[in-house]
């Protein structure tokens, strides 16, 4: 009974971690609604695996990298602004997935046919064909896993590269009892799953809904996601970098 009441008090805690919408979230609503759900989902268990890191490092007491982490925070800081303003640049600039209306269509027979011609705009296909072999399949969106690698890989990059994350861990594990002081190594562990499984809740609930709500969204509304997108998220990137060069602006 101990172990459930953790792992579902840390479950929560993960979930409160994943759901601000930040620059992964927008990162990952955009990736749904260009590449499918199941992409968006993956590029989301990206940040699960940062936010899992994380309470990996506070729930087991690796005080040596903990410090270490904090000890390159504004290098840290510095790589994930830059790399937040040049996706913010990118995604301002890109241009709506080609055929979007057949890559989401509710019949994957017919988006497969459809998309023979051409790619998605996802990094799946360049020139298209029947075979799946240069282009898209499975309803449009090709099923590529080292697509969703890279996907999976860029945020937890991101995830990773800002060491506030870790502070919120320590503050929430240190107000729990049970991990305040020296826990048992099961303690830990079920804390850890605990974050992991409200993360990817949050991520699964997140672009499931995106995906669904793909029968309202056509090309202008993606070109306009993508400029908001874009805006935001390199706005994010901006004010990291101001933060850590001018500290007391902000």
């Amino acid at each position: 009974m101990e172990y459930l009441v953790l792992i579902i008090t840390c479950w929560t805690i993960g979930l409160i971690a994943a759901i601000p919408i930040g620059p992964v979230n927008l990162i990952c609503i955009r990736r749904t609604l260009q590449c499918g759900w199941k992409y968006g989902f993956t590029s989301g268990l990206g940040a699960a695996l940062g936010d899992g890191l994380f309470a990996t490092i506070t729930a087991f007491g690796l005080t040596a990298i903990a410090q270490l982490i904090n000890g390159f925070s504004m290098p840290l800081q510095i790589v994930g602004g830059v790399a937040l303003l040049i996706f913010g640049i990118r995604t301002f600039i890109a241009a709506p997935p080609s055929r979007i209306n057949e890559t989401f269509s509710p019949f994957p027979e017919v988006a497969g046919a459809k998309a023979a011609n051409g790619g998605n705009g996802c990094g799946n296909g360049k020139n298209g064909g029947p075979n799946g072999k240069n282009g898209v399949t499975n309803g449009g969106v090709k099923d590529d896993a080292k697509s969703r690698a890279r996907g999976m890989a860029s945020t937890f990059a991101l995830t990773i590269t800002n060491p506030a994350t870790l502070l919120f861990f320590a503050a929430w594990f240190t107000s729990l009892g049970g991990l305040a002081d020296d826990p048992s190594f099961f303690q830990a562990a079920f804390a850890v799953l605990g974050v992991l499984l409200g993360s990817a809740t949050w991520w699964l609930v997140l672009t499931f809904s995106v995906g669904k709500a793909h029968a309202r969204i056509d090309d202008g509304v993606v070109q306009v996601i993508n400029r908001i997108s874009g805006v935001l998220v390199g706005l994010f990137g901006l004010i990291l970098l101001v933060h850590v060069g001018l500290p007391h602006l902000l």
